[in-house]
């Protein structure tokens, strides 16, 4: 198959699950909202850091160096398989034994062994990491669709149920745990792969030295994503974290799910490409535009019907997480932007100054936090739009000296749909204040996002938006 089938293939059906996954989880959690408590997701997001964290250090950066690399046989495999087992188990002993401390910090009692039963979701991902990875390398995103939906629903319908009957904060942890369980089985049936009983010390130190500065600045992004959470859960109340963790979460499920679904398409492509840069500039200008146009206005959209969606979905009890995610919005636009930046720096192999620049951001993030946090929890979501956009100018830095496409390039490229997003937004504002806030919530919402769709996408067609012929393309491949 050519490089082009692959890709236009992996972004269906990565498409397909990324979008089938998250229409599932985002009704679940719908479902969850409405039975369990703010609170209770709350109490979760206060150690979702030490997840994420775990979670790096288990990966080691070694799934992007197996990528990467363009001969992986079984010793690499095997290597790296091992190598993943026995983090993992160290990392769950370590998190088992700070459980403890972890709950006094926040003085909640449960963390401890709430802690400790989701943890083992650490080692039970540990096992199946390089088979998921084989399968991303390859581009065989129908196979990975058809291990993950069935695994989500399995969870999701077990999560419900015990919910329902009573479980409380336990249905957001076991629902993860089967999750991930009867997925690593699937992974395990489907892929034919098997590690072999070897340790290669020559190769583990090939894919460490790439890894291992990925790692860094996995660790470092991961920190400083949940430092907003760390810092609310310890000096606001669960409720807080929870009206807060829900508005990030609503963010970012345009904003992950289509970077996630692009990312586990474009990382691959790129590296195909990564010895020529003037293709692999025209196929990163191509999708950086278009999920700009893409997600652009479902943010912009999702800003001013924030209260009625809020409100349908979920109830008047989660009402107090609109401001946030009216704010939140604007900080997930350049998300994804950010995201392919980096992979530029990924594909040529230059993981030393994907660390460099994480540490020019986390100095930078530090600054915004210290000056938002007088200002309570608004405040501190206007630092994260301010240290989203200052971080652009920073992640573009390279990208500029590798394929001379810069800041300013990109800028160029993006701000008219930005523009017409926003603008469109600002109408949409006032058609609803003037004629449709008094409705109700379901009327309201649909009537508002046809207009904006419809205005939205006779602008672009009249004034011939070149993202309009990229999608056209997309499809008729």
């Amino acid at each position: 198959m050519s490089l082009k089938k692959q890709a236009v293939s992996g972004m269906i059906w990565t498409f397909s699950q990324q979008f089938g996954v998250q229409l599932i989880t985002f009704a679940v959690s719908i479902i969850l909202a409405r039975l369990l408590l703010p609170s209770d997701f709350g109490t979760i997001a206060m150690f979702s850091v030490v997840m994420s964290v775990a979670s790096s250090l288990v990966d080691g950066g070694m799934s992007s160096s197996l990528i990467r690399s363009t001969e992986a046989d079984d010793r690499d495999l095997s290597t790296i398989f091992w190598f993943n087992i026995m983090v993992a188990v160290a990392m769950y002993l370590i998190i088992f034994f700070t459980a403890p401390l972890i709950a006094n910090f926040y003085k909640v009692e449960i963390l401890t062994s709430v802690i400790r039963v989701y943890s083992i979701t650490i080692i039970i991902r540990s096992l199946t990491a390089v088979q998921g990875t084989r399968f991303v390398k390859a581009m065989d995103f129908k196979t990975l669709f058809k291990i993950q939906l069935p695994s989500l629903i399995i969870g999701a319908v077990s999560g419900v149920v015990m919910a329902y009957i009573g479980f409380g904060i336990w249905a957001l942890v076991y629902y993860p745990i089967i999750q991930a369980v009867v997925g690593g089985v699937q992974l395990w049936w489907y892929s034919k792969w098997r590690p072999l009983l070897l340790f290669d010390q020559p190769k583990f130190k090939e894919h460490f030295s790439f890894g291992y500065k990925m790692t860094l600045s996995g660790l470092l992004d991961t920190v400083f994503n949940n430092i907003y959470t760390i810092l609310i859960g310890k000096y606001f109340s669960n409720a807080q974290l929870g009206y807060y963790n829900r508005a990030d979460n609503l963010k970012q499920l345009p904003v992950a799910n289509l970077s996630t679904a692009l990312n586990k398409v474009t990382f691959p492509l790129f590296a195909q490409l990564k010895n020529n840069d003037e293709k692999l500039k025209e196929v990163y200008k191509k999708l950086m535009k278009l999920v700009i146009f893409i997600i652009a206005p479902v943010l912009f959209l999702m800003m001013i019907v924030a209260e009625p969606m809020i409100r349908f979905l979920l109830t008047d009890k989660w009402l107090p997480a609109v401001p946030y995610l009216q704010v939140l919005v604007l900080s997930g636009i350049l998300y994804p932007i950010h995201a392919y930046n980096l992979n530029i720096l990924n594909v040529k192999g230059r993981s030393d100054l994907f660390l460099k620049l994480e540490f020019w951001k986390k100095g930078l993030q530090i600054i915004s936090l210290l000056a938002s946090v007088p200002f309570g929890i608004i405040g501190i979501v206007w630092g994260q739009v301010i240290f989203s956009v200052l971080a652009f100018f920073i992640n573009t830095h390279y990208t500029g000296k590798y394929l001379k496409y810069g800041s300013f390039q990109q800028l160029k490229d993006l701000m008219p749909i930005i523009f017409l997003s926003a603008f469109l937004a600002s109408v949409i504002y006032l058609a609803d204040h003037f004629f449709f806030n008094k409705w109700l919530d379901l009327p309201r919402l649909i009537v508002l996002s046809l207009i904006y769709a419809g205005l939205y996408l006779g602008i672009v067609w009249i004034f011939k938006f070149k993202e309009i012929n990229y999608i056209k393309e997309l499809i008729k491949k």
